[in-house]
């Protein structure tokens, strides 16, 4: 099974091009954005923790069929101390009726690109392995010194999955090369803007504005299609979050991966007219 989806629903800029900007008030963007879409990456509980009666909320307010994974605390991945066992009780807690309910396939445990294969880099994944026991995790490392043979097999050894990345190829960037590690195959979608992506001052909104063109999504099928016939369940994250660009590309993937054509929201194809080809026009209003 391939799920496709997008990381994070509550955006500002998604209000009018995804999200009716008259109705804008009075819709549950969950909800709404459920509609379209196989899965929803929580993005959220990289800076704070959810409540358990939030995640509950995300399970009633969701369709049955739809799935989540969630980034756990940036604490874990990116201070300088290593993670202890009690740091992961909030992140954990506050994501168990997810895991109760069935309905989480995987944590997502995403570096930043200065993270490295070196004995530092092996502590910290060391003990995020053992915090994490008993549930799914994939690591997501942006440097291509994880890509070597060694690091791949250690991974492995260690029970992580594996997230391929596509990113803009600056440098050591890791490419996204076909992996799958475990039963479950994650691949997430950032954009391609070079110009942005190493720029200190660059806000999230500037860093991840890239609309992929149709030869690139062509390309990222290509990917999906080999990964799921590694993984049991393969996950597709759309991160190219500005102005609903996410869900543009999310759509035209479903689209090539089954040959339908997805339920697309009417503002949607309005904001993106090229979309119409490829979609049916879910109309919210008349006129």
């Amino acid at each position: 099974m391939i799920r496709v989806g997008v990381a994070g629903w509550d955006y500002p800029d998604w209000v009018g091009p995804v999200y009716p900007s008259t109705e804008a008030r009075h819709i549950d963007r969950l909800a709404f954005l459920a509609r379209y879409v196989d899965v929803l990456e929580v993005n959220s509980t990289f800076y704070r923790p959810a409540s358990p009666h939030t995640a509950r909320s995300w399970v009633r307010r969701a369709p049955p069929a739809l799935r989540f994974s969630a980034k756990i605390h940036r604490a874990i991945t990116h201070d300088r101390a290593e993670p202890s066992p009690e740091s992961f009780e909030p992140t954990l807690a506050g994501l168990r009726p997810l895991l109760d309910e069935g309905r989480l396939l995987a944590l997502l445990v995403q570096f930043p690109h200065s993270f490295r294969f070196d004995d530092a880099g092996k502590r910290r994944l060391e003990a995020i392995a053992e915090g994490l026991s008993g549930w799914p995790w994939v690591v997501e490392v942006r440097h291509a010194e994880w890509e070597g043979a060694r690091a791949v097999e250690w991974l492995a050894q260690l029970g992580a999955g594996w997230c391929v990345v596509d990113q803009p190829r600056i440098g050591a960037t890791a490419r996204a090369t076909p992996r799958v590690l475990g039963s479950l195959g994650y691949l997430r979608l950032h954009g391609r803007n070079a110009a942005n992506w190493f720029r200190e001052d660059a806000g999230r909104d500037a860093r991840y504005d890239y609309l992929y063109a149709g030869d690139e999504i062509e390309d990222l099928a290509g990917i999906a299609r080999t990964m799921a016939e590694q993984a049991a369940e393969l996950i597709v994250v759309q991160n190219n979050h500005f102005r609903g660009q996410a869900l543009v590309n999310a759509l035209q993937l479903k689209h090539r991966l089954t040959g339908a054509r997805p339920a697309a929201p009417q503002t949607l194809v309005e904001a993106y007219p090229a979309l119409s080809d490829e979609v049916r026009v879910e109309r919210q209003r008349l006129f």
